[in-house]
């Protein structure tokens, strides 16, 4: 497999070894946070990474964004103030999308509006190399949805990374119905190189495989707070505590051949039908936000995000990062 995707990633980079360097130069267009953590993290893993955003103050400000980035590692113990400053140096701010025409792989991290991305994609067709990859960090829209400005569809796919990238490794890359074999290959191996781990989905399903996780569970979690069985902290307690835990060692599927497949049909067939199935359970996030309570952002949200709390939650960022 790792054999596999070396060579795949050497296919992808033939050409720019060829003009004499040994690294794919990779594209960012979206300065938000998930933009600047992709474009640090290809850069601390050796890659020139051009970043472009129409709004002046937001490509100002990817200096500092990478810095956080790169100070939370540094903290953690995984890397020093060399590879910290030797990451920064490659990664270059642009106000002309036109710089993009260098890029072997294009990533798109702007909102989630399918106008904008369309729009962009437009500007893009007539800027990318023949063999440059388009990818989008969309974590809703499928990719044939996305890919209808494009002349070149095949070179098409979706990378969703998720938030933060220097914490969160998986990359979900979704092929769209005309994306070729080899563009879904190479995505996947440049998001081994970058230090990440990729997963390819074999179709596009609304939400992917990990926001239908996280959701399923968070209705279920909406849910037991409205029947009154338990407050927000005790279902996040529960849930750190015991699945947070397995789940970083074994992924549910795996967890039910190891707990019996026997024994969680029969517990199944006894629960499931009494688990949250409706969109009810969305009141509650309709009540917190109607009162301006959208959670960190507002200072608010079912809990008080005070600096004790912000705190908490920082050094269990710290612990994760530092393990790897």
């Amino acid at each position: 497999m790792k054999q596999a995707a070396a060579l795949c990633f050497e296919a992808f980079i033939d050409g720019t070894r060829r003009a004499g360097v040994n690294k794919a130069v990779i594209g960012v267009v979206g300065t938000g946070l998930m933009g600047v953590g992709i474009a640090t993290q290809a850069a601390l893993h050796g890659h020139r990474t051009i970043v472009h955003d129409v709004d002046p103050a937001r490509l100002a400000s990817v200096a500092s964004k990478a810095e956080a980035v790169l100070d939370e590692l540094i903290d953690a113990g995984r890397i020093d103030d060399t590879a910290r400053q030797a990451a920064l140096a490659r990664i270059e701010t642009h106000a002309e999308l036109s710089v993009m025409a260098s890029a072997q792989f294009v990533i798109e991290a702007i909102p989630e509006i399918l106008e904008l991305k369309h729009r962009l994609y437009a500007e893009l067709a007539g800027l990318l190399s023949a063999d440059a990859i388009l990818a989008s960090n969309t974590s809703g829209f499928p990719p044939d949805q996305l890919v209808a400005p494009l002349r070149a569809k095949e070179r098409f796919v979706i990378a969703h990374f998720w938030n933060p990238p220097h914490m969160i490794p998986l990359v979900e890359v979704v092929p769209g119905t005309a994306t070729a074999p080899e563009v879904t290959g190479q995505t996947a191996a440049l998001m081994s190189a970058i230090g990440m781990e990729p997963v390819v989905l074999a179709k596009a399903i609304p939400g992917f495989v990990g926001n239908r996780l996280q959701f399923a569970v968070l209705r279920e979690a909406l849910n037991i707070v409205r029947s009154g069985a338990a407050t927000p902290d005790v279902v996040d307690r529960v849930m750190k505590a015991s699945l947070g835990r397995r789940w970083g060692i074994v992924g549910p599927l795996e967890g039910a051949d190891m707990g019996g497949l026997d024994t969680f049909l029969d517990i199944s067939s006894h629960l499931m039908p009494e688990l949250a199935k409706d969109e009810d359970v969305l009141d509650l996030l309709r009540e917190q936000v109607d009162a301006g309570r959208v959670g960190l952002r507002s200072g608010a949200g079912f809990y008080d995000w005070d600096d004790a709390h912000i705190a908490q939650v920082k050094a269990g960022r710290k612990r994760v990062i530092s393990r790897g």
